[in-house]
């Protein structure tokens, strides 16, 4: 599914795997960035998906995260194994990906194990750059659903993009989610004015206004479960 001409949705839902969270490409001068792996039982059909996009795996230089959990990272190994990108992720969610645990990544969940992930690049600042096809995109830390949650923000044909995962929560004590330090994320992911935002499990947004809107209804709970 085309976002903008250089950014593509390429997995959950209907397009891989009714478990899978949402799965986006970014494409910048030919290097490509993915953001989130899903949960991993469909890898062929998002290979296939990013393909139709006009971009090869060897194309894909990262592999973003924007949180440790199953829905998000169960295909990490897989993508990584097919096209060789890097992992990056904040360190207050790498651990537990290192480590496999099932727990705090949900994937007891979806009644699966996660094996323990390599991560190449841990992010450990509030706002640090990316950078992809000679352009940047910004990490920004935004804890609450996890202690190492991060959105993604990059400019695209003139609107800022913003990738975050997963702006409803839940909150959850066995993922060490924080209501306080969610309910400032959100105000944070207002600030940021997107223009497009790319959600995990409730779509793309068009619009600062829709995008607004969309955020702060969330504002008037707590999160709730996927």
């Amino acid at each position: 599914m085309k976002i903008t001409n250089e950014i593509f949705q390429v997995g959950g839902g209907t397009l891989s795997s009714f478990e899978d969270a949402a799965i986006y490409l970014i494409n910048f001068s030919g290097t490509s960035a993915l953001v989130d792996a899903g949960c991993g039982r469909s890898r062929e059909k998002v290979l296939s998906n990013i393909k139709a996009c006009g971009v090869t795996p060897e194309e894909i230089q990262y592999l973003l995260i924007t949180h440790c959990h199953y829905d998000h990272t169960g295909g990490v190994a897989g993508l990584k194994e097919a096209t060789q990108c890097q992992t990056v992720v904040h360190e207050l969610d790498a651990q537990f990906l290192e480590q496999g645990d099932d727990r705090v990544t949900a994937a007891k969940w979806y009644n699966s194990r996660l094996d323990p992930i390599a991560v190449d690049r841990k992010l450990s600042l509030e706002q640090e750059e990316i950078q992809l096809g000679g352009r940047a995109i910004t990490a920004i830390h935004w804890p609450g659903h996890s202690p190492g949650s991060v959105v993604f923000v990059a400019e695209s044909e003139g609107n800022k993009v913003v990738f975050a995962q997963d702006v409803h929560g839940p909150l959850d004590p066995s993922l060490l989610s924080n209501r306080d330090d969610y309910m400032k994320s959100l105000e944070l992911l207002i600030s940021l004015k997107a223009d497009i935002l790319c959600e995990g499990h409730f779509g793309v947004y068009r619009g600062k206004n829709e995008v607004e809107n969309f955020i702060r209804s969330f504002l008037r709970n707590s999160g709730g479960r996927h």
